[in-house]
């Protein structure tokens, strides 16, 4: 039976990190609906390029197109054994939905494991992150500072904080985030599958937590 994991977290929550310790652990991959996306528009794709119609005008593209943008990558060899799903679903109406596809390939999602981490916490994460100019390298004032400050130790650039690392935009980030994001926990913990990670441990404690309960991929 494949095995498919749903990863929650706000942002800052450290969600991408761990979800490529979970993807190496299991030998799985990482499906990301941002990079679902992206990949689809790249490819001028017929599901892409009726997206980007919707983005263009500032509006979200509606869930059937999400849907079937998700089940297209699940349908790929290299999820036949399962997979990890990172930014989908985004409420229980595409939960719904993901239960139909995933019956489709004789499986269900079997753990939402839930990153959480206190609101400061994630603010100070996300507001302390810099960003290279040049190439994009990620700097942070705390975890993972430049030699020197204000410059890439890697080609010398100017280092910048981008708009969305700013702290008024962070907190409303976070809170639309946890707004929008409890009916789907809540969807989850009904169900039995949502598992709590505290999130503000060190991230080898976070890691370590997450493979505990984690099922075995055959």
């Amino acid at each position: 039976m494949p095995v498919y994991i749903v990863l929650l977290g706000a942002p800052g929550a450290g969600k991408g990190t761990q979800a490529a310790a979970i993807c190496e652990h299991l030998d799985l991959p990482h499906i990301s609906s941002g990079n679902i996306f992206r990949e689809n528009i790249n490819n001028r794709t017929d599901l892409g390029k009726t997206a980007k119609s919707f983005l263009d005008s500032g509006d979200l593209a509606p869930d059937n197109i999400t849907i079937a943008m998700i089940r297209e990558r699940l349908s790929r060899e290299d999820c036949s054994r399962g997979a990890v799903l990172d930014g989908f679903p985004r409420t229980p109406t595409q939960a719904l939905a993901l239960d139909e596809i995933l019956s489709e390939f004789q499986g269900k999602v079997d753990v939402v494991p839930f990153i959480e981490v206190e609101e400061n916490l994630l603010i100070a994460r996300l507001t302390g992150r810099w960003t290279c100019r040049a190439k994009g390298h990620i700097f942070h004032e705390i975890n993972n500072p430049p030699q020197e400050p204000g410059i890439c130790d890697f080609d010398g650039s100017e280092l910048f904080q981008r708009e969305d690392d700013e702290a008024e935009t962070v907190a409303k980030r976070i809170r639309v985030y946890l707004e929008q994001t409890k009916p789907l926990i809540d969807f989850f913990d009904d169900k039995g599958l949502l598992k709590v990670i505290e999130g503000s441990q060190p991230i080898r404690q976070v890691t370590a937590e997450l493979l505990s309960i984690l099922p075995k991929v055959s």
